[in-house]
């Protein structure tokens, strides 16, 4: 590095013992060929630290870039970086995902997060991995995204040491799978796809000194999916299964959980036959002499695990096997041995217990476990074995049935998972050991890191070829990369001739020993290969240089372990046993029911050798494991592999502790710090154009933004800010800078910066001291005002203001007398003018009400208004205005005083002339108010009855009946012929009155008769010729056909368009149209037609919403016309609570037979249903556009600030073409308002559905908040509260305050508050609690640790400030969830609104179709 540089950052890394790495301040200038760095610790320690001026110590990052989701986006990339980095994350921001490259890095919190749940996978889900904070379920969700996209089989490999979070891990990814990808026809497939974990966790995981619940064997496990991508199935693969802790464990470990749930069961009646006690009664698991862990309890462990069972089909008949078997392995381990001198050994009576169990020849058993037989060419020899030989047996064959029971679990398990369909594509969770080394070192470890070695050479490789591919596809000069290739180590376990061979050769001498296999490696590889070395203090180990570190392996035991001996007789034994499952597990040749037994052929590098004596087993377990592990690789390398990295951040699993040793030890193992140096040996930083443009507009000049192409103003900045073109590329898409370059641009950003606070503070403390300045000068020349005044005044002064006060008083009085004079005149001639005007006025009213005595047609609400205009005395609002026009005049000329007497004199002479007139009209209006009641009283008979012969008319004609009936109906009209007569009458002899306007309403009441008389009449005679015609006046229903009813639904609900309908057309139209129909049907009386009726529409309903179930504007229509036709059944039901707002007439056209509050509460059901699936259509509509706008658009002018993202990119910074905006959600919301408004939803409704958006809004927000730490800065939240308000505009805008939609967005409001606000003093954490009461404890602590500063001005949320927030919010009683539901639903109301449209005004139009219909 140059100098200079060291110097410019004046921050550098330096070793520590403790820590690994320390940071340190340079405090003296540093010059080329220094040997000493003068630095400056944390701790304020001065040190001078030797260096090398060829290896200059690591630069440290700025601060802006601590803390990034992936560790690629850092300017320096190294270990102490990537450490920090992690550090950061893990301790202050309680993150414990982070990405590198193409790993996710998981670390241990050793404490549950409220981060797995329901919520957070549907937020997950359909998103890009550079959109969302790192999670697990953002490497699902890629994976099974580019398995939809490519149709290519995925996997992902999940590794790390014994309590790093293996499973844990394994185990979210496969839910993450079952949820999204969950099969409507099939629900149960996930359900057991996840209830293989429990049961393989019982029967393979053990606690051990790292883990309480420890994976003792490796797990491929393939899921299948279908064309659909939906699971349809899995299949499991084990690999090296750890057999020995069967039968032995470490001090502080157990053995596998299933003996502790037996154990733990063991009082149960079902378990009596058992014979089992407790825990610390067996040999095989009171070893460890650890029998419980904390916090969990076995017994309820034993339940969960035979419900996983059940529900994988695995009945009781199987299970009671299962624990018999395992019962029998705990009472072999309790068989004694006795010795019996040196050479001869003897059983006791506990062996009975397992022969019974296991249904075998107990005296077989305890012969061939203290015997052995030896064959010869010639003769077979028993011979006798020690007791340790003895022991070895009996736990070999503990081993071998707990092996075998193991397989066949695992296989019930694949045939459980098993699927009919062919499978399309697959996704593989490998959940295998970490790299392993501990202070004593065996088989196991040896095969693990074996593995680990294979999976390291294909990850080596596939991040090679990533980077490959990244420079092609960008145009980038490839430079060849140097990287760690472990072939070496490889050659030297597996290659001919190495440590594997050997050892299987060694194994099949009758007298091999580990002594002497150990001397052929010593021989073979000791100064030959520099990867194998031999201990200088130990002559029976020897050491591998594996890619992560030296390990030291004891080779006591090898060949023990691979021979895997069970003595042939005991083998024969079992496989008499009566014992079905026991029998069955030593055949000859078991049949594999696994999918992957005969997919690929393994041979082996050379033939197997048989021995000559049958009692050890053919094939190796070195040579199994081999061949299992060359099938997994295979299958690995045909598959995408995505890589998750598990780190265990300290020993005493203490919650987010982090032991910067113990995690830098297992980031060089795991691969990590491997993939870094890859990336920084070329261009480590890579930026989108859009990216940098968005970041360092700042540093651009106005000349170069006015270019339009943003990667040519790009490419123009950085050629002029950096000059060395060496230390940049570009590319396609991409920048891609050398390693210190981001550093240094985010200098020169932080420098304009502070150039710009520095302007801007100094133009405000200028405006600042000038106002001031302005403020004091103003207030000096107001006392210099006040002063010089005070002087002026002298008794010359006092005469002059005397005198000009007389001369004004004598001109406004002359001025007065002269106005007073000029009004008079105009008084005079306004009267003269005004009184002429009323004459001829009165004159021109007289006219028209002799007119219009002698017109007919009227009828009795003309002569009401007629008779109010020629009684009320319109024209005494001349004089009044006069009066007014009087008052201005004096009002501006004369003294207040003479005003005021004028006003009075003037007002009381017009008071008493209008009381005489309004006593006069009141006696006149109560007179003929008499007259017209009685009038109205006779008017209403004659509808009465005028209605009566209609609806009998209208029934004789539909039965045919009109002929006989229609005498009767003559004499009917001859009876009101003469009542009009009558009638008539009585008006003539009412026209001497003392009012004419009587004869009027007379005249006009007897013509209506007439005309009416005239229609009955006209009634009649159509019948009597059987022509049908349409009445001028209608009753309010719909006459058709019960043969018509399909025709009806046909044109008015399933092929009725809403656009076409809602032009010009009242709302509901289709719903009053039904129900007049409902009205006819129940006129008629017949129960049967009204309920065919209303089955076929509420079918039709349900149809054509099923039939448009993602149609918005098909949806809204119908949620309307239900609604109205709702109402229309309540309106006219005849009760009184929904009659109380109808007109006199609506209430004649309540329903008169049927009750229909059964068919009410199914419409009111249906109703509900449309609503929900109108708001589930809205939201789909909507979703999508909510985060982008709500969130990632900035509509502010220079707030923009988004950091780099490293090897995973935004969507927005890959293409900000066609992105929403918060105006695509507003023109959405809109939309929306004015299609329901079209259709004629009711308000009510209306209302809640928004209330339902905007909750929708703010929790999708809300919630993308919680998991995308980059948006979480006080920018953000200016930006956030500045779109709210763009919202509540729109409801202001809309009249929509009343919603109360405002209100759910509170918590995003808060949210955004707490962005911008101080996070520093106690006072500032108090007004925190007491601001945000709409978020709960863990939403409040979550952002507060997600807080991420945009520039250098910014500060980090401290810890301590947190957990002084968290200490004030314990009291407070919230659930601890950090999401919300974005699937809740508000309870929907439908407020009852009766139709204010009267049903006989209402016309089909021709549109409909419907002239089949005839209107009653």
């Amino acid at each position: 590095k140059d100098p200079l540089e060291i110097y410019t950052y004046n921050r550098v890394w330096i070793p520590d013992n403790e820590e690994v790495w320390q940071s340190a301040e340079i405090t003296k200038n540093y010059k080329a060929g220094d040997s000493f760095l003068h630095v400056q610790l944390e701790d304020g320690t001065e040190l001078s630290y030797p260096v090398d001026p060829a290896a200059l110590p690591p630069l440290r990052n700025p601060d802006i870039l601590v803390g990034e989701n992936d560790l690629t986006a850092l300017s320096y990339l190294h270990e102490p970086a990537v450490l920090h980095n992690l550090k950061i994350r893990f301790v202050e921001s309680k993150l414990i995902y982070t990405y590198s490259g193409i790993i996710l890095v998981a670390i241990n919190p050793y404490k549950q997060l409220p981060i797995y749940g329901d919520a957070i996978i549907h937020a997950y889900s359909g998103q890009n991995m550079g959109d969302m904070d790192p999670h697990i379920f953002a490497v699902a969700e890629e994976a099974y995204k580019q398995m939809a996209r490519n149709n290519k089989n995925q996997s992902i490999i999940v590794s790390g040491e014994s309590g790093a979070g293996k499973t844990v891990s394994a185990r979210y990814t496969m839910r993450y799978f079952a949820t999204v990808s969950k099969s409507s026809s099939n629900a149960d497939v996930e359900d057991k796809v996840l209830a293989s974990n429990p049961i393989t966790e019982a029967v393979g995981n053990a606690k051990t000194t790292r883990n309480d619940n420890s994976s003792r064997f490796g797990k491929y496990t393939e899921i299948s999916f279908d064309q659909s991508y939906q699971i349809i199935g899995a299949n499991m693969r084990t690999y090296l299964l750890e057999k020995s802790r069967v039968v032995f464990q470490s001090e502080n470990e157990r053995n596998y959980h299933i003996f502790y749930q037996l154990c733990a069961s063991a009082m149960q009646p079902e378990y009596e036959h058992l014979k089992l006690g407790s825990a610390e009664e067996f040999h095989y698991t009171r070893m460890g002499g650890s029998t419980v862990i904390e916090g969990v309890d076995d017994r309820a462990n034993m339940v969960e695990t035979q419900k996983t069972f059940a529900l994988l089909g695995l009945k009781k008949d199987f299970q009671m096997d299962v624990f018999k078997m395992l019962a029998a392995i705990l009472h072999l381990g309790n068989v004694e041995i006795a010795a019996v001198g040196d050479e001869r050994s003897s059983i006791n009576k506990h062996l009975s217990i397992f022969c019974e169990l296991l249904d075998l020849n107990c005296d077989k058993m305890a012969r061939w476990l203290c015997h052995r037989k030896i064959v010869t060419t010639s003769e077979t020899v028993v011979k006798p074995m020690t007791r340790a030989q003895a022991v070895n047996a009996r736990d070999a064959l503990a081993k071998k049935i707990y092996s075998h029971l193991f397989d066949f679990i695992v296989e019930r398990i694949n045939q459980a998972l098993q699927f009919p369909g062919k499978q399309h594509t697959f996704i593989g969770v490998l959940d295998i050991y970490g790299f392993e080394t501990f202070d004593v070192n065996s088989f196991e470890q040896f095969c693990i890191n074996y593995a680990n070695e294979k999976l390291q050479q294909q990850f080596n490789l596939h991040v090679f070829k990533l980077e490959q591919e990244e420079y092609m596809k960008e145009d980038i000069p490839w430079t060849l990369i140097d990287f760690y290739d472990n072939q070496p180590v490889i050659d030297l376990i597996e290659a001919k001739m190495g440590i594997l061979e050997l050892l299987d050769e060694e194994c099949l001498l009758p007298h091999g020993k580990d002594e002497n296999w150990l001397q052929k490696l010593y021989n073979n590889f000791v100064n030959k290969n520099a990867l194998f070395e031999k201990p200088r203090m130990s002559n029976t180990s020897f050491i591998i240089q594996h890619f992560a570190d030296k390990v030291e392996y004891k080779c006591e035991g090898f060949l023990e372990k691979n021979r895997d001996t069970v003595h042939e007789v005991l083998i024969e034994i079992l496989k008499e046993s009566k014992f079905h499952l026991c029998a069955d597990f030593f055949q000859d040749s078991p049949v594999s029911i696994s999918p992957f037994g005969s997919a690929i052929n393994i041979k082996s590098a050379r033939p197997v050798l048989k021995s000559p004596n049958k009692h050890t087993t053919l094939m190796s377990g070195i040579f199994q494991f081999r061949n299992s592990l060359s099938l997994l690789m295979v299958t690995l390398n045909a598959t995408t592999p995505h890589y998750v990295r598990c780190i265990k951040p300290n020993d005493e699993k203490l919650p987010f502790e982090f032991d910067s040793k113990r995690v830098a030890q297992q980031l060089r193992a795991c691969g990590v710090l491997e993939t870094i140096r890859i990336s920084a040996q070329s261009y480590p930083s890579r930026w989108t154009y859009i990216e940098f443009f968005s970041r360092y507009s700042i540093l651009m000049t106005q000349q170069e933004l006015s270019i339009n192409d943003k990667k040519q103003i790009c490419k123009i900045v950085l050629q002029r800010l950096i000059q060395d073109p060496n230390q940049y590329q570009f590319g396609r898409t991409k920048i891609f800078f050398r390693a210190g370059q981001v550093a240094y641009l985010e200098k020169l950003r932080s420098d304009r910066l502070r150039q710009a606070c520095t302007l801007l503070q100094r133009r405000v403390r200028g405006w600042l001291q000038r106002r001031r300045f302005l403020a004091l000068r103003r207030a000096a020349l107001t006392v210099q005002q006040y002063y010089r005044g005070q002087q002026a005044i002298t008794a010359r002064n006092l005469k002059e203001t005397w005198a000009a006060i007389v001369i004004q008083k004598y001109c406004r009085g002359y001025l007065v007398r002269r106005l007073c004079q000029l009004i008079h005149v105009a008084a005079v001639t306004i009267q003269a003018y005004t009184r002429g005007f009323l004459a001829r006025k009165k004159y021109r009213k007289v006219q028209p009400i002799k007119h219009l005595i002698s017109v007919t047609g009227n009828n009795l609400c003309s002569v009401k208004k007629m008779n109010t205009i020629a009684i009320i005395p319109i024209l005494y609002l001349f004089p009044v205005w006069f009066s007014y026009l009087l008052s201005f005049c004096i009002c501006h000329v004369l003294s207040p005083f003479c005003f005021n007497r004028v006003l009075e004199s003037h007002f009381q002479s017009q008071k008493e002339i209008y009381e005489k007139e309004i006593e006069g009209l009141n006696f006149k209006v109560e007179h003929l108010s008499q007259d017209i009641n009685h009038l109205q009283k006779l008017f209403r008979e004659e509808n009465d009855i005028n209605d009566g012969i209609r609806l009998e008319v209208s029934r004789l004609t539909s039965e045919n009946l009109v002929r006989s009936r229609c005498r009767s109906t003559t004499q009917m009209c001859l009876w009101l012929s003469k009542y009009c007569e009558h009638v008539f009458e009585t008006s003539r002899l009412k026209q001497i009155g003392p009012c004419k306007v009587e004869h009027l309403v007379c005249s006009t009441m007897t013509i209506s008769l007439s005309i009416n008389l005239a229609v009955t009449v006209l009634l009649c005679l159509t019948a009597e010729a059987l022509v049908p015609t349409v009445p001028k006046e209608y009753i309010g229903m719909m006459e058709y056909k019960k043969e018509d009813e399909e025709r009806i639904i046909q044109n008015l609900i399933l092929g009725i368009l809403p656009r076409g309908v809602v032009v010009n057309m009242i709302p509901g139209l289709p719903a009053h149209i039904l129900f007049m129909c409902v009205r006819y049907a129940d006129y008629l009386n017949d129960a049967d037609m009204l309920k065919s009726f209303m089955n076929v529409t509420i079918d039709g309903i349900k149809q054509v919403v099923k039939e448009h179930s993602e149609d918005f504007e098909m949806l809204s229509f119908w949620l309307s016309n239900t609604y109205y036709f709702l109402n229309c059944l309540k309106q006219y039901s005849g009760e009184e609570e929904f009659m109380k707002h109808n007109t006199p007439r609506q209430n004649k056209n309540c329903l008169k037979h049927f009750d229909l509050s059964e068919y009410r509460q199914i419409l009111s059901d249906l109703a509900i249903q449309i609503y929900h699936q109108f708001i589930i259509v809205m939201e789909n509509n909507i979703q999508h556009m909510i985060v982008p706008g709500m969130l990632e658009y900035e509509s502010l002018q220079g707030i923009s600030g988004l950091k780099p993202t490293g090897f995973r990119k935004r969507s927005s910074s890959i293409d900000d073409t066609d992105t929403y905006t918060m105006t695509s959600i507003l023109q959405q919301l809109s939309y929306f308002y004015s299609t329901m408004c079209q259709n004629g939803l009711d308000s009510e409704l209306l209302k809640q559905a928004v209330k339902q958006l905007f909750f929708l809004i703010g929790a999708v927000t809300l919630n993308s908040l919680f998991l995308r730490k980059d948006m979480c800065s006080c920018r953000k939240g200016m930006q956030i509260r500045c779109n709210i308000s763009y919202m509540e505009e729109w409801l202001k805008d809309k009249n929509l305050q009343s919603s109360n939609a405002k209100e759910t967005l509170e918590p995003l409001s808060q949210a955004a508050w707490l962005l911008q606000v101080k996070k520093i003093t106690d006072d500032d954490a108090k007004e925190i609690c007491e601001h945000c009461t709409s978020l709960s404890t863990v939403q409040i602590v979550k952002i507060l640790n997600s807080y991420t500063p945009i520039d250098d001005f910014e500060k980090r949320v401290t810890p301590s400030f947190v957990r002084k927030v968290q200490a004030m919010l314990n009291n407070r009683e919230d659930v601890p969830q950090l999401m919300l539901d974005t699937k809740h639903l508000f309870q929907v109301t439908f407020p009852f609104t009766p139709s204010p449209h009267a049903l006989e005004l209402i016309q089909v139009p021709s549109s409909f179709k419907l002239g089949f219909l005839t209107r009653v």
